[in-house]
């Protein structure tokens, strides 16, 4: 049975795991979820998922909600020789791989959504909102001090869920020169294959509903 991915691409966390499917190279079956008609609202797709959100994932009998849980469970069951290099099984590197994917879903993707909404809506953004992006990239620069990655000298997931939001976050705050270290690594995993088959597209547009919403307020 195929392992089927519910989506929406300008979704950071989805690009997270369309990134994944890529470097794995394995197939799976999409279907776009418009939740903008309130698809992720209807009975059948609560049942599978009650907390309404994408990703989501179903392997057979098997459904997974949360982009995190995701690419752990894709990379541990059918990342074959790439296993070791994106979740090692040496238990520090592992457990760091697992903070910074923590580090995303409670603090990156977090303060890219806060400033988001205010612009899909209309608002005027808070400096306040802008300076919480910045911290963020203090954050990734400090991580970025002993590795040319975010955990050790090569990809890991940590490396492929971050992107997905600091891409996203530098449509809205763009990275200032001072951080070199973030730059050049988001700048490495711009030239990967895998970054511009999985995250490009969401990405592009992502950056379209912000252009037309920061438009709209303007008019």
């Amino acid at each position: 049975m195929a392992i089927i991915l519910y989506k929406v691409d300008r979704s950071p966390p989805v690009r997270a795991v369309l990134m994944t499917i890529e470097i794995l190279g394995i197939e799976v079956q999409t279907i776009d979820v418009n939740t903008f008609a309130g698809e992720h609202l209807k009975p059948e797709y609560i049942k599978k998922n009650p907390i309404h959100t994408v990703p989501l994932l179903e392997d057979g009998d098997f459904i997974l909600s949360d982009s995190h849980a995701i690419i752990t469970y894709l990379v541990s069951r059918y990342g074959k020789d790439m296993k070791e290099k994106l979740y090692p099984t040496d238990l520090k590197l592992r457990a760091t791989i697992d903070q910074r994917l923590f580090f995303d879903t409670s603090i990156l993707f977090p303060r890219l959504r806060a400033i988001a909404f205010p612009i899909f809506r209309g608002q005027k953004i808070e400096s306040k909102l802008i300076e919480d992006i910045e911290e963020t990239y203090g954050f990734l620069e400090k991580y970025l001090e002993k590795s040319i990655y975010l955990v050790t000298d090569h990809v890991t997931l940590a490396d492929v869920s971050c992107v997905a939001s600091v891409s996203s976050s530098n449509c809205i705050v763009p990275i200032d020169e001072k951080y070199v270290k973030l730059r050049t690594w988001f700048d490495r995993l711009k030239g990967e294959n895998w970054y511009q088959k999985g995250n490009v597209p969401g990405l592009n547009d992502l950056v379209k509903v912000i252009k037309e919403s920061l438009e709209k307020s303007e008019a």
